[in-house]
């Protein structure tokens, strides 16, 4: 194990009662073990939130980069769908 160090951490009640329960029942082997496991959980879910907001920037700056906005002509765009599935489900009609 790297280099152990020893600290002192503040829970409340309950949370001391869920760990000792946890290493009375077996699923560990020290409450150690269990704050050990929480802190790596941790750190992993906070490289993956790092990752995602690298991603979110990347995009935003692909966003920024592309130009202005245009507006959306949603009528165009609901009439385009709707011939979209109408010929989708013809062809599937003819291939039926």
């Amino acid at each position: 194990m790297p280099d152990v160090k020893k600290i002192s951490i503040a829970l409340t009640g309950e949370q001391i009662v869920a760990l000792k329960a946890a290493v009375e029942t077996g699923e560990y082997a020290t409450t150690s073990e269990i704050v050990r496991e929480a802190i790596r959980d941790w750190q992993f879910k906070r490289e993956l939130r790092d990752e995602d907001l690298r991603r979110l920037r990347h995009l935003w700056d692909q966003g920024k980069a592309s130009g202005p906005a245009t507006p959306a002509d949603f009528d165009a765009a609901r009439q385009e769908a709707r011939k979209r599935l109408a010929s989708a489900a013809e062809d599937q009609a003819l291939a039926s």
